[in-house]
């Protein structure tokens, strides 16, 4: 079937009393920039339904990307045709057929916009019943819960079937939840985070920390990828690369090992806390979850949180591995975050380091280095990219990716 429209329906936006048109406006500008790539598409974000014009793309790649942008509850792909009952009963058969299967049940929901149309809604459901019983005897009528819902929506410009509806990925249009930003180091956990900060219909920035050359272009071309992949829920994500490796370098130096990785994560934190009140984010986003490693004990928190009061917000506190692992893989992230890299977090990491360490001597011991003049560096090297839906940064590094597998 040819599709020439796709409806769209809102979620949680319905809920939204006075700031629903904002929450409708901020949809509308993130499916027109998720579906930037596609020649000839329109999209109208209207008071109950959003609607996508698809003028000869295809709807199979259009609806995939749909799936992803949050905000939306479902969709239905829709055939338009002119206002002659005939060519309205004999699209329906058609579109019926190619879903139907023996013992199928069905029901027919008409809307009508153009009230001068020939026939109400409750004539449409009766003639468009009885067209789809006698072309297909097997079907049987069910009010509740059939198995299809024939939508028939007679509108001002002709009138739209749909015979199907697609579940769409839920939660607040990103944007509509503040901005903040997100830090990504490229394993498992942080893109998980960001999948739920998108969510909740936060706009983050990436924040991902190099050092070349104890980092390699194998490591910064997979955090963009991962990007790109988490930009089709929002429709673009500005990726912030910083340099991290002179930092890591003059800690390793000066500081006593034991505390090496909290005066790095503390140093990590005071330049993404400067980025972010740069940029006019109000919160900082990352992917520790209680216990799981070193760092990410409430001690080492509270070691590493003494130097910003911006929020810190940690959507998988309390998750395990397991459910970690489980959200990544329906999201898409898992395959690509297990691939082997050299992630700024795991050199120079000491034997032993302190897993429950003291407030008092983590600020002695970074007093030992030059921290605003190495963040002032860091912060001058910093290189920003806007990162879209599909764009494919393993593709572009095919030759180095191919050393990984």
């Amino acid at each position: 079937m040819e599709y020439s429209e796709i409806m769209v329906r809102y979620g949680e936006l319905s809920t939204k009393g006075k700031n629903k048109k904002d929450f409708i406006k901020q949809l509308g500008q993130n499916v027109r920039k998720a579906l930037g790539t596609f020649e000839g598409i329109e999209v109208k974000a209207q008071h109950d339904r959003l609607h996508v014009t698809l003028n000869g793309a295809d709807s199979d790649a259009v609806m995939k990307r749909l799936k992803g942008v949050f905000g939306i509850e479902n969709f239905s792909p829709s055939v338009k045709v002119a206002k002659d009952i005939d060519e309205i009963k004999q699209t329906a058969i058609a579109m019926v057929k190619e879903v139907f299967k023996p013992g199928m049940t069905f029901k027919i929901n008409t809307r009508r916009q153009d009230k001068e149309f020939q026939y109400d809604t409750y004539q449409m459901n009766e003639i468009m019943g009885s067209a789809l019983l006698e072309a297909i005897p097997e079907l049987t009528v069910k009010m509740k819960h059939p198995d299809l819902e024939l939508r028939v929506e007679v509108r001002m410009n002709g009138v739209f079937l749909s015979g199907k509806t697609i579940q769409g990925a839920g939660g607040l249009p990103v944007g509509t939840g503040g901005k903040a930003v997100m830090m990504l180091s490229g394993g498992i956990d942080s893109p998980v985070a960001s999948y739920y900060a998108l969510r909740r219909g936060v706009k983050i920035d990436m924040i991902h920390f190099y050092s070349p050359p104890y980092t390699s272009e194998q490591a910064l071309a997979k955090a963009k990828e991962l990007t790109a992949r988490l930009a089709g829920y929002s429709g673009g994500i500005q990726f912030i690369q910083v340099p991290f490796a002179k930092i890591q370098e003059t800690i390793k130096e000066k500081v006593p090992e034991g505390y090496l990785m909290t005066v790095q994560r503390r140093l990590m934190l005071r330049l993404t806390a400067a980025i972010a009140e740069k940029r006019h984010a109000k919160g900082i986003f990352n992917g520790e979850s209680l216990g799981q490693v070193a760092s990410q004990t409430l001690e080492s928190m509270a070691a590493i949180n003494d130097v910003t009061s911006m929020p810190i917000l940690r959507p998988l506190l309390s998750m395990d591995k397991t459910e970690i692992i489980k959200v990544a893989e329906d999201i898409d992230t898992y395959d690509l975050s297990i691939l082997p890299y050299e992630d700024c977090c795991t050199i120079f990491t000491p034997p032993a380091p302190k897993t429950h360490p003291d407030l008092e001597k983590s600020r002695k011991y970074e007093g030992y280095i030059d921290v605003e003049g190495l963040m002032k560096e860091a912060l001058d090297g910093i290189v920003i990219s806007e990162i879209r839906p599909g764009d494919n940064y393993l593709n572009q590094n095919e030759d180095v990716f191919a050393e990984l597998l």
